[in-house]
């Protein structure tokens, strides 16, 4: 049964915006994350801003948004065959659990200028 849906669009010149503030990307992205994403040189800012729309994806499916929720408790990577996923830490975890979910279901799609994300949250 599906417990929740979130849907999120970024715009990637925000994430070219925060590159250019000290400290900020740590202040939202896991260590993990931002590394990867960083690493992807001139797709970074698109990498981020995928990123960036799962988490308000994943608050929006949750009902609740990021209330009592650290931003880099949510953790958005690629498998090996690059499906995209999100692992949960800490508050990101606790709100989870709370929530009655058990599986989290993620979609990103993203182009030159913006990025989208798709959460569903089921309980099976």
């Amino acid at each position: 049964m599906i417990t929740g849906i979130g849907v999120d669009i970024v715009k990637v010149q925000r994430m070219r915006n925060w590159r250019k503030i000290p400290g900020l990307l740590e202040r939202y992205f896991h260590p993990h994350e931002l590394a990867a994403s960083l690493s992807k040189g001139n797709s970074a800012e698109l990498s981020l801003a995928a990123r960036f729309a799962a988490k308000e994806a994943y608050g929006k499916a949750l009902g609740t948004g990021f209330e009592g929720i650290v931003l880099k408790d949510i953790m958005v990577n690629n498998k090996f065959n690059g499906k995209p996923e999100i692992h949960l830490y800490g508050t990101a975890l606790a709100a989870f659990e709370t929530s009655g979910a058990n599986r989290i279901h993620l979609s990103l799609t993203h182009e030159q200028d913006s990025a989208i994300a798709m959460v569903i949250l089921e309980e099976v």
